[in-house]
């Protein structure tokens, strides 16, 4: 794993009532969530970043709004419906 760093200056974590460690998870998490939506890496690689297994972060997906399922067409999505 690699090791990124980021200067955020100590208002922000004072305003927010969190210390580094809180705000360094958050951080992976969103970073996470970005990552997923724009469709730049995998839903694995995502729950890697934000430290969660992938069920967990299936379930943060959906509690900020991002849906696992993206269907181009009704077609596709009958069809999984199909095979569900």
């Amino acid at each position: 794993m690699c090791v990124v760093s980021i200067n955020v200056p100590e208002e922000i974590l004072l305003d927010l009532h969190e210390d580094k460690d809180d705000f360094a998870e958050y951080m992976k998490k969103m970073l996470a969530v970005d990552l997923y939506k724009n469709k730049k890496v995998s839903l694995g690689y995502c729950a890697s970043v934000a430290e969660m297994s992938k069920e967990d972060f299936i379930k943060y997906l959906g509690m900020n709004g991002v849906s696992i399922f993206a269907f181009t067409s009704e077609g596709e999505f009958v069809e999984e419906m199909a095979n569900a």
